[in-house]
């Protein structure tokens, strides 16, 4: 049964979702809020290519943009990123918000291995890493679909408490893009969402750089940076 909403002005939504997070915080202090000032829901490249990224498959492209709106006018009332889930309020037609989550799968061993091989190939791009940044000359390793960091759709599975029937409703669209905003802020919870230790990518980028620039002069290795040495290269 389908459950049909008088029509409210967008202003009176916005006062709605105001009150509903001044009472979300007094219960949980905690709580962050999406907040996105300017007309750019993302304005770093990663957070922009997040974004992107899940409106080029078919699967999510005339679903996700149903959130557009409701992230801007900030509805999403918290968002809290964990190793592989999110967890979300986002307020609605409805005087009680509703719980969003979203679970994102680990990264296969496959697609490990050639990320941090390409990482191995800029000593650069894995000093960036170390600073908490996504290198620019990186960007295919993240938003190369199928092959990259980004999650496919497969990859993604999600929930709403609300009573939308749609595979993807406006509720989960808006935390999807509430997430690249996120990143914008800490990019480093993208590698806590994928369930990626950024320690243990750097110290393989690293001895995978090492492996390659000494079969470039004839020598063989046998990893020769240990822990130590790559906490004090990168100050981890």
């Amino acid at each position: 049964m389908h459950e049909f909403y008088e029509y409210t002005p967008v202003a009176k939504k916005q006062q709605a979702a105001q009150k509903a997070l001044e009472k979300l915080q007094k219960k949980q202090p905690d709580v962050r809020p999406i907040v996105i000032t300017g007309n750019k829901i993302a304005k770093t490249w990663w957070g922009n290519a997040w974004n992107k990224n899940l409106e080029a498959y078919a699967d999510f492209s005339n679903r996700i943009t149903r959130g557009r709106s409701y992230v801007r006018n900030g509805f999403v009332l918290d968002l809290q990123i964990d190793t592989g889930h999110v967890n979300a309020i986002v307020a609605g037609s409805r005087r009680t918000p509703y719980e969003v989550q979203i679970s994102i799968t680990a990264l296969a061993e496959d697609r490990w291995k050639a990320i941090t091989e390409i990482c191995g190939r800029s000593i650069a791009g894995i000093e960036q890493l170390a600073q908490g940044k996504f290198p620019k000359e990186l960007e295919t390793l993240f938003i190369q679909q199928g092959q990259g960091l980004f999650p496919t759709p497969d990859e993604i599975q999600f929930s709403c408490s609300c009573p939308d029937w749609a595979n993807m409703c406006k509720h989960v669209a808006a935390v999807l893009y509430g997430i690249g905003a996120r990143f914008d802020e800490d990019p480093t919870l993208f590698f806590k969402l994928r369930n990626i230790e950024i320690e243990a990518l750097i110290k393989k980028s690293v001895e995978e750089k090492m492996e390659n620039m000494l079969k470039n002069v004839g020598r063989k290795t046998h990893r020769v940076m240990d822990d130590a040495a790559i906490t004090d290269l990168f100050g981890l």
